[in-house]
């Protein structure tokens, strides 16, 4: 089944963790350490600096009460962007779907956030995978039945991994960013795209390589999960290059934006050319979740009828998967 992709909408805080500001926290890192090894510049957080600076984020539970935004205000603002470019009415929203690598809430889902903060009265649940949370619920859809879901449905992916950061801990505290994305999806009615091949993978073996526990920091097995996104992107890229590359359309990628580095060298591996390859991650950090698919966000205006876009998220379970987002008529 074709999904229909009729808005796309982003929202990062304004809060910047420069690098500049991780070299003050002196925990063994600078600007030429961090570009070198993952190619990030700068990153936005829903904490406030002040709170980093002083406790380094010592106790994760505190941090909930130290942020700008909760998850459901973030994902609020990049739904309501969706919901503008899809050119609909909030009371056109007939389900929301959401998901995190890091919920505010165990109970309630974090929909149901999301939909109050919306002041919408409509079926609210969770697809859970992490950071390839958007694409799985992506694929939770393209096997309903059509019939049996709303005109429009709203997916909301809102990051805030930062509170689970430990800035004492200079591995972790170089790579991550919040922001959220959300998008206006139909089973129906036809959009400016077409959300095609959707593909979800998991090997539950390596659950234990990359952690959020629920009142603890992040924590990952960073040499072999960075081996295991550079193998599984490249794979799901050549996939989708090889059943897709067509004449007379534009074949892009957007990659996990969990490290610039590691996507170089997926992108010079599968062989496509700089002005195809699109990121955010230099200036945003890995928004987790969020990250590919606000890449597209970002860009909404300027993609062209002709642009197809190999979409790829990897992350924690382990998990895998991709789509591909077609654009214009033959959407």
């Amino acid at each position: 089944m074709t999904l229909s992709l009729h808005g796309l909408g982003h929202f990062h805080p304004d809060s910047q963790i420069t690098n500049r500001f991780l070299e003050e926290l002196d925990i063994g890192t600078d600007d030429e350490w961090i570009l070198e090894r993952v190619g990030i510049r700068s990153r936005r957080t829903a904490l406030d600096l002040d709170y980093i600076r002083r406790t380094r984020n010592r106790d994760p539970r505190a941090a909930l009460e130290a942020t700008s935004y909760t998850n459901a205000e973030a994902g609020r603002r990049a739904a309501e962007v969706a919901i503008e470019r899809a050119g609909i009415a909030k009371s056109d929203i007939g389900m929301v779907i959401a998901g995190s690598s890091a919920m505010d809430t165990a109970t309630p889902a974090e929909a149901c956030n999301v939909a109050r903060a919306l002041e919408l009265e409509v079926p609210a649940f969770d697809v859970n995978s992490a950071c390839t949370s958007f694409f799985a619920i992506l694929h939770v859809l393209s096997l309903m039945q059509p019939d049996k879901l709303p005109g429009h449905v709203l997916v909301v992916v809102p990051e805030s991994v930062t509170r689970s950061v430990d800035y004492s801990d200079r591995a972790s505290a170089v790579l991550w960013g919040d922001g959220a994305v959300a998008a206006v999806l139909s089973t129906r009615l036809p959009g400016r795209a077409s959300i095609l091949a959707s593909r979800l993978h998991s090997s539950p073996a390596g659950a234990d390589k990359v952690v959020i526990p629920r009142l603890g920091h992040f924590r990952q097995h960073g040499r072999a999960v960075q081996m295991f996104a550079i193998k599984k992107t490249a794979e799901l890229l050549g996939e989708l290059q090889h059943e897709y590359r067509c004449e007379g359309r534009r074949l892009h990628f957007v990659g996990h934006q969990a490290n610039l580095r590691m996507l170089d060298a997926v992108r010079r591996e599968c062989g496509v050319a700089e002005d195809r390859h699109h990121t955010n991650v230099e200036w945003f950090g890995n928004t987790a979740g969020a990250a590919a698919p606000s890449v597209v966000s970002m860009r909404w205006e300027k993609w062209a009828p002709e642009d197809d876009i190999a979409l790829v998220g990897v992350g924690a379970g382990l998990t895998w998967s991709s789509c591909l987002v077609r654009f214009g008529s033959g959407a």
